[in-house]
């Protein structure tokens, strides 16, 4: 597999919409919220192979499991129809009902048929939704479609529920001698946790890739990115993380593995890592990034494994959020892990742009500064690197503080 190093990714200003042939809207519908967009819609000017990831949770929303019929059942999908604010979760037949009379109204609007319609919600679980409300919110979205750097904007705006900050990302990889864009918008802020969380993501790329080798690709970047983050260790209803391809770049179709499929899997990555990141950032009432990065394990697994241990630990999360050098929190969840290490052979180090400070070292606290120490976790993103000594595995976790603003923020959800 070719370096993902070796593979040239640029960054660019967009999202949703920045790859050739796809629009965006977002309108406000007053499902739930008044005076700021809650529905928003993606379309593809022409039929796009589609991979998707769902929750894990055993209590689905209607969404989801109308998605996974869509997505298994369906040759290929021409539009997503999103709303926010309320959930479609725990909804019974009149929620199904719901998923089924949204696609048909976008089918009616776009002109497509209504198995290329995929739908999505979050928000409220257990509330019904109205269905005149969705109906025009239809009708103006497909009225107000563009491809304009506002329209995918608004999109993004419109599935936000308790982020601060919105998440977007687009970027070019060239491919076969051809330049092939990635766009990509998500959600998410509390009710997180590997094995997917509470989420919603959309990508589009206009990349000519087989729907094997786009679900291929999905597969393989899901477990190294959006399963790697957590916020709070609830796994959601609404989970969905959807790439739809157009093949409107034109490169030559990505049939197998190879430079070209990797080029495009680097480039993914770029995408799903970015988002990811930014979700596990914007965790509810975070004050910092925590970001762990597992070195020197015995396995791929095993790194993961520790690094989520850690990440998703209260009193680590808590300590991250004081400031407090107390690496005691640190390989406590390393030992309760479920991972067979040697304590000795452990190292430790914190760091952020304020710098790098070694705590732990071979199984031992380490000489250091207390300030010093303080002052590298008091930026808004701090690593904490554990090097196992072990082997040559790594892996990255992303998480966030724990502040008294989450117990505030979760405690009155509903009002």
């Amino acid at each position: 597999m070719m370096d993902m190093k070796e593979v040239k990714i640029k960054q660019i200003d967009g999202g949703v919409n920045a790859a050739a042939g796809f629009k965006a809207a977002g309108v406000a519908a007053g499902i739930k919220y008044t005076g700021r967009n809650d529905m928003a819609m993606i379309y593809s000017e022409k039929d796009a192979v589609v991979a998707a990831t769902f929750t894990s949770n055993v209590v689905k929303a209607s969404p989801v499991k109308y998605d996974m019929k869509i997505v298994s059942d369906s040759p290929y999908v021409r539009a997503v129809v999103v709303n926010s604010g309320i959930a479609n979760a725990a909804t019974g037949k009149q929620g199904m009902e719901l998923c089924e009379n949204t696609a048909k109204a976008a089918a009616k609007a776009l002109n497509i048929p209504e198995n290329s319609v995929l739908v999505g919600s979050t928000g409220v679980i257990g509330e019904q939704i109205p269905f005149d409300r969705i109906s025009a919110g239809v009708d103006a979205l497909a009225a107000k479609l563009s491809d304009t750097r506002e329209a995918a904007a608004d999109a993004e705006r419109a599935i936000m529920t308790t982020d601060t900050v919105p998440k977007e990302v687009a970027v070019t990889v060239e491919i076969g001698g051809k330049t092939v864009t990635i766009g990509g918008m998500s959600k998410g802020s509390g009710m997180i946790h590997p094995n997917m969380c509470t989420m919603l993501a959309y990508i589009c790329t206009d990349c000519n890739i087989s729907r094997e080798m786009l679900d291929l690709a999905v597969k393989r970047d899901i477990a190294d990115t959006f399963n790697m983050i957590t916020v709070d260790g609830d796994t959601s209803t609404n989970d969905t993380y959807i790439v739809m391809a157009n093949g409107l770049a034109d490169n030559p179709k990505i049939v197998s593995e190879g430079d070209d499929f990797d080029a495009f899997y680097a480039a993914l990555h770029f995408v799903d890592e970015y988002l990811a990141r930014n979700m596990a950032k914007d965790g509810e009432g975070a004050t910092a990034l925590f970001e762990v990065k597992v070195t020197g394990a015995d396995t791929k697994e095993n790194a993961k494994v520790l690094a989520r241990s850690v990440v998703g630990s209260s009193l680590c999360k808590a300590a991250i959020y004081g400031h407090d050098s107390n690496f005691g929190r640190f390989l406590c969840a390393l030992g309760y892990s479920g991972v067979d290490f040697d304590p000795d052979k452990v190292s430790l180090k914190y760091e952020s742009r304020a710098g790098s400070v070694c705590v732990f070292k071979n199984g031992l606290k380490a000489d250091y500064s207390e300030d010093e120490a303080t002052a590298v976790l008091s930026e808004d993103e701090v690593t904490v690197v554990i090097d196992m000594n072990a082997g040559d595995a790594k892996a990255t976790a992303w998480g966030c503080d724990l502040s008294y603003d989450y117990v505030k923020i979760n405690a009155d959800y509903r009002s």
